[in-house]
């Protein structure tokens, strides 16, 4: 069970959700309790190092003050569980130990020990509470995993003891069709599969951290997303042989803030892509949409998208380009992008077209797309993004699911 930051923001959700944990104990079931910080600690402590001017560092004493915040939680929570009658403890992320990298602020997990754990829970344990988000590397230093981490430290622990399911609470019920801030109707999904959540969440879904999706998908553990502050039945993300019936369309995501950078006039020979995206890598910048047209003249024009906070870095990364020559970069900061996503794409004709039909009834323009075996994107204007995202969410009767 891993509870995120507004499920433990403060002593009286720490006491709901100790409640929560003893309700699901049963004879001969241990539970794995893994905490995110209380709602805002982490940005406070990231607040005291920009206070020291220190901020953006990487540096191993900014893993161990920010780690900190989770540290609290579980003790808090390993306390209020003792106070039920619970046989329950804490134990931070070097005691397993979780085994990292040495990339401090945004370690990988390498492996979890779980021996130590394993005999606490025959020697009587019947609750761990493990800080989330934290590991240690080689030369015995405190890493993070990256914001949002604690979802990863839940499904890599799960994995390497063989839990049955992660259950994930947090503050919404569950996956739904799109962002209901945006559409009203949009349907909860009871069940979805890896892949299909996978490109939710590196599409923009926040509910899950991708790292912990693909890690999840891997080890075929299932993830649960559950509402810390209600009953409700939440949504199983699982393996596509366990879902009976396959929705053609599941969701739509999107990202409001992209940009498109078109390199026109260039040299149409082995290479030139290379020139172009080696750079771009080395900054590390995320390229995501890629389309390239070649003219007449032998020339081409190559058009790809990334983020709108990142459009400096890449036009600095292209200029620094050896040997590549272009007659202008044209940059739209303006554009957003929409992707539909569902595993019956796979076995259903057809789909792509009932977008760009949707999209076109609603006089939008396509700028860009890029589609894989379970997803459609394209890019658009930025004004019409919500448009879309309704106007296709009707066309799918996603509201049905």
């Amino acid at each position: 069970m891993k509870f995120g930051g507004t499920s433990v923001g403060d002593v009286a959700r720490i006491k709901a959700v100790s409640g929560t944990i003893r309700s699901a104990l049963r004879p001969n079931r241990k539970i794995i309790v893994v905490v995110s910080a209380m709602s805002d600690q982490t940005n406070k402590l990231i607040e005291l190092t920009k206070d020291l001017g220190v901020e953006g560092t990487i540096d191993p004493e900014y893993d161990a003050l920010v780690s900190t915040g989770e540290d609290v939680s579980a003790s808090l929570l390993a306390l209020a569980l003792k106070k039920l009658g619970i046989h329950a403890r804490s134990w931070r992320g070097w005691q397993l130990p979780i085994n990292t990298d040495s990339f401090f602020s945004n370690a990988k997990i390498k492996s979890v020990n779980t021996k130590k754990l394993i005999q606490s829970f025959k020697d009587g344990l019947e609750v761990a509470v493990i800080s989330g988000f934290q590991g240690v590397e080689a030369n015995s230093r405190i890493t993070t995993l990256g914001r949002g981490g604690s979802d990863t430290s839940a499904v890599a622990i799960a994995a390497s003891i063989g839990s049955e399911r992660c259950d994930i609470y947090t503050d919404v019920s569950g996956i739904y069709t799109t962002d209901p801030r945006i559409k009203r109707k949009a349907a909860k999904i009871k069940k979805i599969s890896f892949e299909e959540m996978l490109e939710m969440a590196s599409l923009g879904a926040n509910v899950l951290q991708t790292r912990a999706v693909e890690l999840a998908m891997r080890s075929k553990t299932p993830i649960q997303v559950l509402n810390s502050f209600s009953n409700e039945e939440g949504t199983l993300v699982c393996d596509e042989e366990e879902i009976m019936e396959k929705n053609i369309i599941s969701g739509i995501a999107f990202q409001r803030n992209e940009a498109r950078i078109t390199l026109s006039n260039i040299e149409d020979k082995p290479g030139v892509a290379a020139k172009i995206f080696g750079p771009l890598a080395e900054a590390g910048i995320n390229v995501d949409m890629i389309v390239q047209s070649s003219s007449e003249t032998g020339n081409t024009d190559l058009t790809f998208s990334c983020s709108a906070e990142e459009v400096e870095h890449a036009k600095e990364a292209i200029a620094k380009s050896k040997d590549l020559t272009y007659k202008n970069i044209i940059v739209n900061s303006e554009v957003a992008k929409v992707s539909i996503i569902g595993i019956g794409m796979k076995t259903h004709a057809g789909v792509a077209q009932k977008m760009f039909e949707t999209l076109s009834e609603e006089n939008i323009n396509i700028h860009v797309i890029s589609t894989s075996e379970i997803k459609v994107s394209v890019l658009i204007e930025r004004k019409y993004l919500e448009l879309a995202v309704r106007s296709l969410h009707d066309s799918f009767e996603l509201e049905k699911i």
